[in-house]
């Protein structure tokens, strides 16, 4: 017969077996999807995390410059309070008031960590200069395509920047699932923007 193991032993070995896994930190735990698409991480945002525009206030009307009604260009965004880890950036546009359902309007990733901007008009290549890989919207093409909502009741359309502790391995041109998939468990924290534009 063994001898009994020590009381102190006995202890060790039921704590583990009844936690055996520990509590991650906010910025390692799995990102789940929210409304719209979106991932958010379990661990909530960091608030501080911040997306701002020159060319609308929050909540406020885009201009007809960056719309499908004229010349259809990217706004200027800039974030400030870069999350602690972050590797690359992320952004997605969409528009959730969508007669069929939110409508990507903007895809881009792998934003290098040491950017605090994208400038307004980004070219609608595959891969920028700087890296940045850019992906369809919903207009089945590549880059930005600004809001062309149907006549009635302005639509409401995010600009949601992720900070990520990663590069996600998602070839340039893809769609907006594949990256979304690509970056689950790897979101750090999420600045959001809002514009609204009706006809």
């Amino acid at each position: 017969m063994r001898p009994a193991l020590p009381a102190l032993m006995t202890i060790t070995l039921l704590a583990l077996l009844t936690f055996p896994y520990a509590q991650g930190s906010d910025s390692t735990r799995a990102a789940t999807p929210v409304g719209g698409g979106a991932v958010q991480t379990q661990g909530g945002r960091n608030m501080s995390f911040a997306l701002k525009t020159n060319a609308f206030p929050e909540g406020g009307q885009i201009p007809k410059k960056y719309t499908c009604d004229a010349a259809d260009v990217s706004p200027g965004l800039t974030w400030r309070d870069i999350p602690a880890g972050t590797q690359a950036f992320a952004l997605i546009a969409d528009d959730p008031d969508a007669p069929v359902g939110t409508w990507t309007h903007w895809v881009i990733w792998n934003i290098p960590a040491t950017a605090a901007a994208l400038p307004e008009g980004v070219a609608k290549n595959e891969v920028l200069p700087d890296g940045a890989r850019q992906g369809k919207n919903d207009f089945k093409r590549i880059g930005y395509g600004g809001p062309c909502p149907p006549p009635g009741k302005p639509h409401r359309y995010f600009f949601r920047l992720y900070a990520l502790d990663g590069k996600p391995d998602v070839k340039a041109g893809t769609s907006r699932g594949e990256l979304e998939r690509a970056m689950k468990g790897h979101v750090l924290s999420i600045a959001e923007l809002m514009g609204r534009y009706g006809r």
